[in-house]
């Protein structure tokens, strides 16, 4: 509509709170808020209602003029109906609305690097998780991408779910001046509901750590320092986290001598760590990916990545405290340089579908230490995949699987069903050239050069050999030192058979299984598989 007279255009200036009716189109200037109101005019005029109109300016409450909100969902091509009816929508308060979802830079986080936001961080998780129990009052922690600078361990509460914008961007780094060994520092640990820790968990009617989901972040220590302690908590878990130390590929080849975990673990007598898992998460740069020494129950490292750790995930009971039922299922562990994963004096512990590279060399190359180490008869190693090829196990002696004190399993082929004691190799297929002469099939080490060793002094190898139409099955079973005896029990389904030798010969503390085959113009194939009792 044209505008057909401006008369006159006046403007008054005052408090806020003093601020009166103004005149139609006459200005209004409350001094101590910097807000502008201009006159709505009479109804005789035009104007919709009587009253202030307020004009926007950078500092107007946006919250205040714009209350209500309404999801629509136009993206999808219409407007979604959100109440029984068109006509009657759910609306909430645009301060609701947001304050659906937190983040920590509401509470003065910075994630610039340089920023302390210890405080900062801990506060949040105190008034989001600590200050009330009532389960309304809880929020997701929202991390923005950025490096959040700490001095002093994070307390991680019950019930508190952490989240960011992937584990190499939202990183809580912790870096102190001072000399943390005797500070007994985290970059993160879990606490009770009064972010009480160690032996206060509990203590003063508090909750103990439970129900915590900490998604996409990263975890960082320029400390020699553990990075990350799950102390006395149950239902735990880590989704695409990454946990990472100080200690470069550098120092571990040169003797580094801290022992710093990326993740360790605490219990007491009535407050026990379990139900804690692992999915997609990444341990590098520090002594040990993982350490355990306490009871800890229900703990799983699924599809994990290892990277340039001096050992992977050790486990080792101190007195009657033993860490059980850990499950390490289809990980990954490269440039590890002594062993990958040690159930040492646990139980009931599996390593199952895993792969490792270059794990057990010492950065060598040439395999110089054990790749997984089993030292109790109810821990698994199930259907792992080595590197290490056979010709290296031969050369060197070094197993890729190694059972209790064990020395060398040379046959061991890395395909192979571990459990404590037992040992049962996948099978080997190997092609048998028609009119063959004694040839050595395999080799091992009998010696009993110790008392209580416990070498492979005894197996059975069963194998099917199948030459042309005919085939052979049977167990070939071999016990060395200080005499050699063996037994070849097998059936043939053919008269004259399939022109099959096989024997054991020993020379000193190797022994080695043979074979030789007839002259009937076909080769032949013969599977087999090892099997013995450490």
């Amino acid at each position: 509509m044209a505008i057909v007279q401006i008369s006159r255009i006046t403007h008054r200036k005052g408090l806020l709170e003093d601020l009166p009716q103004l005149a139609g189109a006459e200005l209004g200037y409350a001094v101590n808020e910097r807000r502008l109101f201009i006159g709505n005019g009479t109804l005789q005029e035009g104007a919709p209602v009587v009253g202030n109109t307020e004009i926007l300016t950078e500092f107007s409450n946006l919250f205040e003029l714009q209350n209500s909100y309404t999801y629509r969902g136009e993206s999808a091509g219409y407007i979604v109906q959100t109440g029984p009816a068109a006509g009657s929508p759910v609306t909430q308060s645009l301060q609701s609305r947001l304050d659906d979802f937190a983040t920590v830079t509401d509470f003065g986080a910075v994630g610039d690097g340089i920023t302390d936001n210890t405080e900062a961080i801990n506060r949040a998780l105190f008034e989001l998780y600590c200050r009330s129990n009532n389960p309304a009052a809880r929020r997701g922690l929202f991390f923005p991408a950025g490096v959040y600078l700490i001095k002093e361990t994070i307390i991680i509460p019950p019930y508190a779910y952490l989240y960011g914008e992937g584990a190499q961007s939202s990183i809580i780094t912790l870096d102190v001046a001072s000399d943390v060994s005797t500070l007994n520092a985290y970059v993160a640990r879990t606490g009770d509901s009064l972010q009480q820790t160690g032996a206060q968990i509990g203590n003063n009617g508090a909750t103990p750590p439970t129900s915590i989901s900490i998604v996409r972040m990263g975890f960082e220590s320029y400390q020699n320092t553990d990075v990350f302690l799950v102390d006395c908590a149950t239902d735990v878990a880590f989704t695409g986290c990454a946990f990472i130390g100080p200690v470069s590929r550098n120092m571990i080849a040169t003797g580094f001598e801290g022992s710093i975990s990326g993740v360790t673990f605490n219990s007491t007598g009535s407050l026990i760590t379990n139900d804690v898992s692992f999915q997609q998460s990444f341990f590098t740069q520090t002594t040990w990916a993982v350490t355990a020494s306490d009871v800890i129950q229900g703990v799983v490292f699924n599809d994990c990545h290892f990277d340039t750790l001096y050992e992977g995930i050790l486990l080792t009971a101190v007195g009657a405290s033993i860490p059980e039922g850990v499950r390490i299922i289809g990980c990954s562990f490269d440039n590890i340089f002594k062993r990958g994963v040690i159930f040492d004096n646990s139980e009931q512990c599996v390593s199952a579908f895993n792969t490792f590279y270059d794990v057990g060399t010492r950065f060598s190359g040439t395999p110089t230490d054990p790749i997984v180490y089993l030292n109790a008869a109810t821990n698994v190693s199930c259907n792992d995949l080595f590197d290490r090829s056979e010709a290296e196990v031969q050369a060197t002696g070094i197993p890729r699987i190694q059972t209790l004190d064990a020395p060398v399993v040379v046959i061991d082929n890395g395909y192979s069903l571990d459990l404590g004691n037992y040992q049962m190799n996948a099978a080997e297929v190997v092609t048998l050239p028609d009119n063959s002469s004694t040839t050595t099939l395999f080799t091992t080490n009998a010696s009993i050069s110790q008392s209580l060793s416990q070498k492979f002094k005894a197996f059975k190898m069963t194998y099917t050999f199948i030459r042309g139409t005919t085939f052979r099955t049977g167990e070939m079973i071999v016990v060395a030192n200080p005499s050699l005896f063996y037994d070849d029990e097998f059936s043939e389904n053919a008269a004259l058979g399939t022109g099959l030798t096989l024997a054991a010969t020993q020379a000193g503390d190797s022994v080695s299984v043979t074979y030789a085959t007839t002259s009937t113009g076909t080769a032949g194939t013969l599977t087999y598989s090892i099997s013995h009792l450490a």
